[in-house]
């Protein structure tokens, strides 16, 4: 089994609040995080297929083909958007890493050739902080 990733780079602005909450109780679990001005992550995606390479090209698949999945499917949606507001596959959801991993996977799987299968999403939020998601 061969493991292929594929990086891109998104901006996108969003804030942790929980409307069932008061504002105190959201700063308190969320810190500055609940920003009622929003705050933005410079976000690293790290979209990882696996499979069998092709007997002709030594590819797993073309990662051009990758990229424009990515693009297509995943940046063009989350780029310079508010995560809260813009994003229909977050609506109703915290807009947490986590469930920002678990969407992306959502939005990319149905999309990925069957020669190849979506292994893991690979988040980066900041340069400390990633979460990986691997469809389970």
């Amino acid at each position: 089994m061969v493991y292929l990733t594929r990086l891109e780079h998104f901006n996108a602005a969003h804030k942790l609040y929980n409307p069932k909450w008061s504002k105190e109780k959201n700063e308190e679990v969320f810190g500055v995080c609940a920003n009622e001005n929003w705050h933005g992550h410079n976000f690293e995606l790290f979209v990882t297929v696996k499979g069998t390479p092709d007997i002709d090209t030594g590819f797993l698949m073309d990662v051009k083909k990758l990229s424009k999945i990515i693009q297509t499917q995943v940046i063009k949606k989350l780029d310079h958007k508010n995560l809260n507001l813009d994003v229909d596959f977050l609506q109703g959801k915290m807009c947490s890493t986590e469930n920002l991993a678990i969407g992306i996977w959502n939005e990319l799987v149905a999309h990925i050739p069957p020669i190849v299968k979506l292994h893991c999403i690979k988040l980066y939020e900041t340069s400390r902080i990633y979460v990986e998601y691997f469809g389970e």
